[in-house]
């Protein structure tokens, strides 16, 4: 698997941003869960509060061993417990690299929007050329993440 993959910006639902403005996850979901996931050991203060969702079709994803896995979060009162784990990655946009993170919300214990099975969603610092339609390359940490 080469060390740089090809992806294209895709939309998401808005929710990690607060862009579906959806009540019950006021500002977006990422800054709810922000102080949660300082709490558990993992900073993710210099990412932007939303996240960068990106097609790597025909490729799809596999955990190996990330960077952090939290099971059972309750991160929203009166919201079900979720699992998230957490990759080292990198982004590239317009010639210039940025330090990524993967963000990944299991699927099994997600209560709701889901993603295709080649879209992943990265958190990164904003990134002023990234947009819905642009293509990026994308680093996953090979002893991370296996891409398949």
């Amino acid at each position: 698997m080469p060390a740089w993959i090809r992806g294209l910006v895709v939309a998401g639902h808005g929710v990690a941003s607060g862009a579906a403005k959806q009540e019950q996850f006021p500002g977006g979901a990422i800054a709810l869960q922000k102080p949660v996931f300082q709490g558990l050991g993992l900073d993710l203060t210099a990412f932007h509060n939303g996240t960068i969702n990106i097609d790597i079709a025909p490729h799809r994803i596999q955990l190996r061993a990330p960077r952090a896995t939290f099971e059972h979060v309750v991160w929203l009162e009166g919201y079900p417990a979720e699992t998230f784990s957490f990759a080292d990655a990198g982004i590239r946009a317009a010639g210039i690299e940025y330090e990524a993170m993967l963000f990944y919300p299991h699927p099994e214990t997600k209560p709701e929007h889901f993603q295709p099975p080649t879209v992943i969603e990265l958190l990164a610092e904003y990134i002023a050329p990234i947009h819905i339609g642009v293509a990026v390359d994308v680093w996953l940490d090979p002893a991370q993440i296996r891409v398949r």
